[in-house]
């Protein structure tokens, strides 16, 4: 899948669905299971056990599905996971160096941002997106308030999205949501209750259809 096309798939589902220390005999079926509720694009975190071979396998499994890496804090992360095949990169700060590896081999990067100053500085040095994170800590009111001043900076908030407040975040100007356990429910993939992952993301595809 080519830069633009990582880029806009994010762009159109609207919901990154973030996987975090599941154990890798069962990532295909999270992937599957998450995908049937129409979201696309997967990440996941590099500190889950066996996080390179995980992107490595996903991504050769599953054409339809941009599988990224999350929580990269560096460029030498940044680097292992695009050659393990991430189609697209997420921090939890900003570091320039993982924006300039990213940019480097066309890589889409949603970079951590909390403030105005963190989203311009990473807009300027190449970043796709910013993920507004910890997002439950500000709220929906940081998007305005941030794409106030600074349209052209597209927010993902992150961290604590759910069913009930994501309609707040797009309609504050979310171009796209990070959910995590909202969607990968820890309980449900030990009990092997795959269809709650789709149920849920079918719900979150649906909001965001409505609410942007």
């Amino acid at each position: 899948m080519s830069e633009v096309a990582a880029r806009e798939r994010i762009l159109e589902t609207g919901i990154v669905a973030i996987i975090r220390g599941i154990e890798p005999d069962v990532c295909s079926e999270v992937v599957d299971a998450i995908a049937a509720g129409g979201v696309d694009a997967i990440e996941i975190t590099a500190n889950t056990p066996g996080a390179v071979e995980m992107i490595r396998r996903l991504s050769a499994e599953h054409d339809d599905v941009a599988i990224g890496a999350g929580t990269v804090i560096d460029a030498e992360t940044a680097r292992a996971v695009q050659l393990a095949g991430a189609e697209f990169v997420v921090t939890p700060t900003v570091n320039a160096d993982v924006i300039e590896t990213c940019n480097r081999y066309e890589t889409p990067i949603a970079t951590g941002v909390m403030t105005p100053t963190e989203a311009l500085t990473a807009t300027e040095a190449g970043a796709d997106f910013c993920k507004l994170f910890p997002a439950s800590t500000v709220g929906p009111k940081q998007v305005s308030a941030i794409n106030g001043p600074l349209p052209e900076v597209s927010l993902i908030p992150t961290g604590g999205v759910s069913l009930d407040n994501a309609a707040a975040f797009f309609d504050a100007g979310a171009v796209a949501l990070g959910v995590g356990s909202a969607i990968v429910d820890g309980d449900a993939i030990d009990n092997g209750e795959f269809g709650e992952l789709t149920e849920a993301a079918s719900e979150f595809t649906a909001l965001a259809e409505t609410h942007r």
